[in-house]
C-alpha cells in the first residue's frame, strides 16, 4: 500500500468524521450540559466505534451486508431506533432548567465512553462507508502492520475531533448561550436526531 493510498484513506475519514451527523450532536449537548471531560470520554467512545466498524469492514461485513440484505436492515432498524429514542428523550427534557456544572454530577466516564460507542455504532451505513474506502483504496495485499496503523489513525482522527468539539462546547460562554436557549435547541437537536434515526432506518 503506499503512502499516498493510506493518507488518502486518512484524510477521506476525517472529512466524514467532521460532517455534522448524530455523533456530533450528541458531543455538543454532552459538553454543554456536562462538561469537558464527560464530553471528551464521549469522544473515546466514538473512536472506539470506528475502529469497530474499521476493523468488520476490513473482515469484510461490507461484502456480508450484500450476501445477507436482512442483516443491514436488522441493524438498520435498531441503529435507527436508539438514534430515535434520543432524540425523543431531548424533546421530552426541553423545558427543563440545565443544571449547574458546578453542582451537577456527571455521568461517569464508562458510561459516556458507552453512549459515545452505542451512538455511533447505531449507524451501520458507516460501516459500508468503511467497506468502499477499503475495497477501494486498500490492496488487498496491505500488510496487517500498514492495515492497523491505518485503523490507528481513524481512531486518532475520530477522537480528536471531537475532543476539539468537546473543549469548545464547554467553555463558559458556550454554555451560557445554551442555557438561554435551551428550550428551541433542545428541540432542535432532538428533532435532528430522529430526523438521522428515521433516515437511517428507512434508507
Amino acid at each position: 500500500m503506499t503512502a499516498t493510498a493510506f493518507w488518502t484513506v486518512a484524510y477521506i475519514h476525517l472529512v466524514a468524521a467532521m460532517s455534522p451527523g448524530p455523533s456530533f450532536v450528541v458531543s455538543v449537548r454532552t459538553a454543554v450540559s456536562e462538561g469537558f471531560p464527560t464530553a471528551a470520554a464521549l469522544a473515546l467512545g466514538y473512536g472506539i466505534g470506528a475502529v469497530l466498524w474499521a476493523s468488520v469492514a476490513m473482515a469484510g461485513l461490507a461484502l456480508l451486508f450484500e450476501l445477507v440484505p436482512g442483516l443491514f436492515f436488522a441493524l438498520k432498524l435498531g441503529g435507527g431506533a436508539f438514534l430515535l429514542f434520543l432524540g425523543v428523550t431531548l424533546w421530552r427534557q426541553a423545558d427543563a432548567p440545565l443544571p449547574d456544572a458546578s453542582d451537577q454530577t456527571p455521568k461517569g466516564p464508562s458510561a459516556a465512553i458507552w453512549l459515545g460507542f452505542a451512538t455511533f455504532v447505531a449507524n451501520p451505513k458507516t460501516a459500508v462507508f468503511f467497506g468502499a474506502i477499503f475495497i477501494g483504496l486498500v490492496p488487498e495485499s496491505a500488510p496487517l502492520p500498514v492495515l492497523a496503523a491505518l485503523v490507528t489513525v481513524i481512531f486518532l482522527n475520530e477522537t480528536l475531533w471531537y475532543i476539539a468539539v468537546a473543549r469548545l462546547f464547554s467553555l463558559p460562554r458556550a454554555r451560557a448561550v445554551f442555557i438561554r436557549a435551551k428550550p428551541w435547541l433542545d428541540r432542535v437537536f432532538g428533532t435532528l436526531l430522529a430526523a438521522f434515526g428515521l433516515k437511517i432506518a428507512l434508507t
